[in-house]
């Protein structure tokens, strides 16, 4: 999507269905090359997201008259008009997230399965009926939507991610006002768009660009029922501190330090493949990515010549490059950071077996001026170190040994996140007992170790998860308050 093709309208706000200008801007850069911009995109105030909250509040009575049904139907058109647009949302994740095309496409895809599943549940939005203890009365549940929430994204899935807040609010008949992260404004703009075109009417969803200012207002702000957030653990705390006093409904998806446990009797082709994957896939940038490998030390050595192999061969280039299999992390702040959790890895004892820093890319004789790191795996990485404890977010893997199941289950909680976590092991007894002893939200066996069904909980345990999940009907909890009546007749 060149940059000139970026209509002027979606790089502002939209706020009470007008797309509005504000007085600060702010640069669109892509990460595999930062010669090229997207151009300059709306850089939001506290007024600007007070003016969105005012907007979502004088739309949400209207909206919650319309019911689920015709809401869900909202959602429904808005699918279609992505699915038929799948091309120029791919391209837009690429060129300002970094990714591969094929990873963007496999995001729309996320997205549309998202979107229908949350639209089929505007018919079953519903609550129970129950025996009475009285004659003559009729006892049941309802729900109704909290009101106005603020739904705060990340930048690694920039479609995905607000999709599955923004869908589940408008079918629930909550009005929301969408601050999306300021390094991937572009296709925020794309997806309100869509559903403005779907027939959603003035100011039921508001897109306030930027970074920090607009998300603390929408916090701020008593008239915001509640707030999802999706990022890091640190803002989440900060998030959930600044509502307590006023009891704010939150949301929060946070850290991941999510491992691959390889048993001695585990297929070891298999667990290779799916530590790639879960490792290298999206540059490493999934709160869900595999982080640390805690194999037994009997196959510790074959593993490890198998996972290293497949790494070596990964091409880094840009996203949207032919033969691309990794692309840039998302900024110099990212890959700073991967490079110095390396550096500080190797000074504490650990060896780097492969990668170990910057990459560098060139396109037509041109070295890119990107933020490209090689895939790195490091061993003899200690199970309390820094690498084998705190969130990297980025192409850098751990591998820990360790002496059977019992040890690498212990080694597997002993950080403070539980996202995801995965084993893999022929042994029908250990694959079962893991699913009892592992704290992680989502739990995988003999498979990659990243995400879920649009139709399961998207959700995480300890540090990584406050509130309800997301991508399923446990969403609701948050969307919508629950209600009981008691009816004589």
């Amino acid at each position: 999507m060149p940059a000139e093709s970026v209509p002027e309208r979606l790089r502002r706000n939209l706020i009470g269905g007008a797309w509005t200008p504000t007085a600060r801007t702010r640069t669109n850069l892509n990460p595999a090359d930062v010669d090229d911009q997207l151009g300059e995109f709306a850089e939001s105030s506290t007024a600007d997201a007070t003016a969105a909250i005012d907007a979502a509040g004088e739309a949400r009575s209207a909206w919650e008259e319309v019911g689920p049904i015709e809401r869900a139907a909202v959602v429904r058109r808005a699918a279609r008009l992505i699915e038929a647009e799948a091309d120029r949302f791919a391209a837009a994740i690429t060129r300002e997230q970094g990714k591969r095309l094929g990873e963007a496409r496999g995001e729309v895809a996320r997205a549309l399965a998202i979107m229908e599943f949350i639209a089929g549940e505007g018919r079953r939005l519903n609550g129970i009926t129950t025996p009475a203890e009285e004659p003559r009365t009729l006892a049941m549940t309802f729900r109704r939507p909290i009101g106005v929430v603020g739904l705060i994204t990340p930048w690694n899935f920039p479609l995905a991610i607000p999709v599955w807040k923004v869908a589940p609010a408008l079918v629930a008949g909550c009005a929301a006002v969408l601050k999306p992260s300021p390094l991937t404004p572009l296709t925020a703009a794309l997806l309100v768009d869509a559903f403005q075109r779907a027939g959603l009417p003035k100011g039921v969803l508001n897109l306030v660009q930027g970074d920090r200012e607009p998300g603390e207002a929408l916090v701020d702000d008593h008239r915001v029922a509640g707030i999802s957030f999706t990022g890091s653990l640190p803002v989440g705390q900060a998030i959930n501190l600044a509502g307590a006093g006023r009891l704010l409904r939150t949301q929060l998806e946070l850290g991941g330090k999510n491992a691959v446990i390889v048993l001695a009797d585990a297929d070891l082709n298999a667990a290779a493949a799916a530590i790639i994957h879960g490792a290298f896939g999206q540059s490493g940038q999934r709160c869900s990515a595999t982080s640390r490998v805690i194999v037994d030390r009997r196959v510790k050595d074959e593993l490890v010549g198998r996972v290293m192999a497949r790494a070596a061969s990964l091409r880094v280039g840009p996203g949207d490059a032919d033969g691309t299999d990794l692309g840039p992390v998302i900024n110099d702040v990212r890959r700073d950071a991967c490079l110095a959790a390396i550096e500080r890895a190797t000074a504490a004892g650990a060896t780097v077996r492969c990668g170990g820093g910057p990459a560098r890319v060139e396109r037509d004789g041109r070295e890119l001026s990107g933020y490209y790191v090689q895939p790195t795996v490091l061993s003899e990485v200690a199970w309390d170190s820094e690498l084998a404890q705190e969130e990297i977010f980025g192409p850098v893997l751990a591998v820990i040994d360790c002496d059977g199941f019992d040890d690498a289950v212990r080694i597997s909680n002993s950080v403070r996140y539980g996202m995801s976590a995965t084993i893999f092991t022929n042994d029908h007894g250990s694959m079962f007992q893991a699913l009892n002893v592992l704290d992680a939200g989502m739990l995988h066996v003999n498979r990659p170790g990243v995400g879920a069904y649009a139709h399961l909980p998207h959700m995480g345990a300890k540090a990584s998860q406050l509130g309800a999940p997301e991508c399923s009907p446990d969403t609701w909890a948050f969307y919508t308050d629950l209600r009981s009546a008691c009816i004589r007749y």
